[in-house]
């Protein structure tokens, strides 16, 4: 049977709350059940509010009866029709996304390493300090962060964020205008950053789940006591792992999926439509992005080609 305009969504996929029909049809709004709405985005990352509960369960959520034993059909009602010129053409292809770019230990962005803590499932270490006239700043950095144990450590369970109050801009393609303009820009962003989180004084460590949700806030150091903070921001990544735990089971009973490209790298989204190879997806935080099934795992590829039989789709 050929379908052509059909987009599949699989394994109880909700839609995105924009897709509509081509012929100017709205989508059938999404079941009373739904507590995250039709985008799957849940509510801490729209706003702050509690942790959502949830037991956990088996990637893909609800399950048809009869239907199949081990795999889980997408209803009617989530099955998307579009164009076939494909509006979402321009979306960013997902391996470009997965393709991390270098980076040092610590983050300067604070929009890519809560990206990063999400799709790695790790908690977001900010360290706020003043590397110019902190004592204290520089002695932390002497008797923890630059000691190789625990670069070895946050390097396997945590992102690193530094926001330093102290900027000087380094960049020979910049004149002095254009210097201080950006280093007007960063400290700015800094002054954003400090007011967002309440900071008051140097150093500040917060820590934050992979859902934004601050587990862990430290304000001070003394010299010598290196270990007994590094015990609480280990204590700290403990509890954001569990909660990870809680969060990602959430997320899979409204129809998120760990995917995975032949790399190993890994992302967690919602898979919203499918069309002659191209799959779409969307990410807990609402970034979208699209792939074709050959640059996925063998293990995503198998997936899709079962789900591809049970609907008779070549």
């Amino acid at each position: 049977m050929n379908l052509p305009f059909l987009y599949i969504g699989f394994l109880g996929f909700a839609l995105c709350s924009c897709a509509k029909f081509s012929s100017g049809r709205k989508l059938k709004s999404p079941p009373k059940d739904q507590p995250f709405g039709a985008s799957g985005i849940p509510p801490q990352l729209r706003a702050k509010s509690p942790q959502p509960t949830a037991t956990a369960t088996v990637a893909g959520g609800n399950t048809t009866p009869a239907t199949q034993k081990t795999l889980n059909l997408t209803p009617e009602e989530d099955i998307v029709y579009t164009d076939p010129d494909n509006p979402e053409a321009s979306l960013p292809e997902l391996s470009t996304l997965l393709a991390a770019p270098k980076r040092g230990a610590w983050e300067q962005s604070d929009t890519v390493a809560k990206q990063l803590a999400m799709r790695e499932g790790k908690p977001l270490l900010i360290w706020f300090t003043d590397s110019g006239s902190s004592p204290m700043c520089n002695a932390l950095s002497q008797e923890l962060f630059s000691q190789s144990e625990f670069g070895a450590w946050a390097t396997d369970k945590i992102v690193r964020l530094k926001v330093d109050s102290f900027v000087r801009v380094k960049d020979l393609d910049l004149d002095l205008g254009e210097s201080e303009d950006k280093r007007a820009r960063i400290l700015n962003y800094n002054s954003d950053l400090k007011k967002r989180y309440k900071v008051l004084g140097y150093p500040t460590l917060i820590m934050l789940n992979s859902s934004g949700e601050v587990v862990g806030k430290y304000r001070g150091y003394k010299r010598g006591e290196s270990q007994r903070l590094w015990g609480q921001l280990k204590h700290a990544e403990s509890v954001s792992t569990e909660s990870y735990k809680t969060w990602k089971a959430a997320l899979e009973k409204r129809g998120y999926r760990e995917w995975q490209d032949p790399k190993g790298r890994k992302i967690l989204a919602k898979l919203t439509s499918y069309s002659k190879g191209t799959l779409t997806f969307i990410e807990p935080d609402g970034g979208k992005s699209q792939t074709k099934e050959e640059n996925l795992s063998e293990a995503d590829q198998a997936w899709i080609a079962e789900q591809k039989k049970l609907r008779s789709i070549r």
